[in-house]
């Protein structure tokens, strides 16, 4: 695409922004426009590091070196040297927005000599061959994904475990990086059958799958649902869902229509006049339990991805008396942008609810709907009540991250030598003017970008469709760290800190405020407590202008 005025430089930096926040490789829509295939990490320069080839570390280290360039679609092959394990990888960039960050995510996946996957256990994890790095870039405690995961696992679910390390990578120091299970079926991982090919008939067919609410790509087996999400300012009411277990190359068509037919009937279950009924409604269909913990525990972390994304369910096997086969909520994944860390979708709010959604994507109504139940807010309740004396008390949390802040104390230091930008001083740390500059109220919208204006009669797609320029697209003004300025961090902080221990301190403080407001509140969920409802109606993308109505969505 050739630029000939203003006006495309213009649509073209809002697009470079925008595609920050999809997926990698993934279809770009706006305002009912067809943008084509984005390769969004071709888009930044490559960082340079600090140059370490060895590293003296209490965490353990992890050494990559790989034989080509990574990219966001497709592991290259790699080698991989850690505690218990060196050997071949296939290794990927991953992640949405993150990829602007200075410090990348990636997948791994440990293999044989082969190239063929090897599952083996790795810091005292079971065995598994999918793994995670997930970088703590923008989250300065290092803390929130590790937490909330194990948070999870307190409350008596399957939630992927962590490890503390650093990486280095070709040479170069990547910093400090939480070293993860994936969400996988397997033993000690999501324990449900296994779903074969021949698997299309009888209770064979009813599980065990794994769902997701989240982006997706072609790479998906994908449907819509048929009720419409809830929020304010949403430019559209769609949810889909995801099946990723099994991936869609191995799943069958007779699968596909099961588990939609299945996910139908449980959403219109849940938004019936009989969704209360032990057994009509939505107890037919889901394990009540799962969901009760899934609401307490997103809740508490007011997370800004709350219900909407990287939401996982999993459906197990009917037995063969018909009983089971219910929809579980979780396993959790993706808290960097929770317990305060967040400037958008009410995220910074300690009195704000997750289930009533925010501006960027819909959020299911099923969670809404469940807490006109008062036998669910009576479940919520008690639930709650309970864990307040035991995982979700003030002192088991602050422990949990005390323990963790001492792993890091030592290694911090190089981390954040590395990545300076992720301490303030203090003259910048509360002017939220100077690192959103041109960002004026957080994530907006387009509407927020400096100098942007819609072409009269809204944007004129290319014949063909856009394509991405020669080398890629043209910056921001005054480069990525922010429209206008600002830096990537401040897209989406809802705070900035001077020092670690600032960090820590404001968390903990954070966490108490919600505590005590979730306290309040949920104590009137069996008494005069009402939800805010918010009635589910089709609202379809814009056509025609596209931009204006767009709200940025989350990581």
């Amino acid at each position: 695409m050739k630029l000939k005025n203003k006006t495309d430089i213009k649509v073209v930096s809002a697009l470079t922004f925008a595609s920050l926040l999809m997926p990698t490789n993934a279809t770009a829509q706006f305002g009912g426009f067809n943008f084509g295939n984005f390769n969004m990490e071709s888009m930044f320069p490559k960082v340079e590091h600090t140059k370490m080839n060895n590293l003296q570390s209490n965490l353990p280290v992890i050494t990559i070196t790989t034989d080509s360039p990574l990219n966001a679609q497709e592991k290259v092959t790699a080698h991989m040297k850690m505690e218990g394990y060196d050997g071949a990888i296939g290794i990927k960039l991953r992640g949405n927005s993150s990829l602007a960050f200075n410090q990348k995510k990636y997948t791994v996946e440990t293999r044989d000599a082969d190239g063929k996957e090897l599952k083996v256990g790795l810091l005292g994890m079971p065995a598994g061959s999918d793994w995670v790095l997930l970088c703590p870039y923008n989250d300065v405690s290092m803390v929130r994904d590790p937490l909330a995961f194990n948070l999870w696992r307190e409350m008596g679910h399957w939630g992927p475990r962590t490890q503390m390390v650093e990486v280095l990578m070709d040479g170069e120091y990547l910093g400090i990086y939480i070293f993860s299970e994936a969400i996988k079926r397997g033993e000690g991982r999501v324990e449900i059958p296994k779903l074969r090919k021949t698997d299309t008939e009888g209770t064979e067919l009813t599980g065990g799958y794994i769902l997701r609410i989240d982006t997706y790509n072609e790479d998906d087996a994908t449907f819509p649902s048929k009720v419409p999400g809830i929020g304010e300012g949403i430019m559209t009411s769609q949810i889909t869902w995801s099946c990723i277990y099994p991936k869609k190359k191995n799943l069958q068509p007779e699968q596909l229509a099961y588990i939609q037919q299945y996910i139908d009937e449980t959403e219109q279950a849940i938004q019936s006049d009989d969704f209360a009924d032990p057994q009509r409604g939505y107890a037919k269909y889901i394990d009540v339990p799962s969901f009760v913990d899934y609401f307490i525990h997103t809740e508490l972390s007011l997370n800004a991805d709350g219900f909407k994304r990287s939401a996982y369910f999993y459906k197990e096997r009917q037995n063969a008396d018909g009983t089971g086969g219910k929809l579980f909520a979780g396993p959790v994944w993706d808290y960097n942008l929770a317990y305060g860390n967040c400037n958008f979708c009410n995220a910074n709010k300690i009195d704000a609810w997750c289930f009533e959604g925010g501006n960027t994507q819909p959020t299911p109504a099923l969670w809404q709907r469940l807490l006109q139940d008062p036998a669910f807010r009576k479940a919520v309740k008690t639930r709650y009540q309970s864990l307040r004396k035991t995982v979700l008390s003030d002192k088991a949390i602050n422990t949990y991250i005390d323990n963790h802040a001492k792993l890091v104390a030592a290694a911090k230091e190089r981390h954040f030598k590395e990545y300076p930008e992720l301490l303030v001083d203090e003259s910048q740390k509360n002017n939220k003017e100077q690192q959103n500059a041109g960002m004026p109220n957080g994530f907006g919208g387009f509407p927020m970008m400096p100098g942007f204006q819609m072409p009269e009669g809204g944007f004129q797609m290319p014949e063909g469709g856009f394509q991405m320029p020669e080398g890629g697209f043209p910056m921001m003004p005054g480069g990525f760290g922010g429209m206008g300025g600002g830096d990537a961090i401040s897209w989406f902080a809802a705070y900035r800190v001077s020092t670690y221990e600032e960090e820590i301190k404001t968390l903990k403080q954070w966490l108490a405020d919600r505590l005590s407001f979730l306290d309040q509140n949920i104590d009137r969920f069996d008494k005069d407590f009402e939800p805010h409802i918010q009635k589910p109606v089709e609202i379809k993308p814009q056509n025609g202008g596209g931009f204006p109505f767009f709200q940025f969505p989350n990581m």
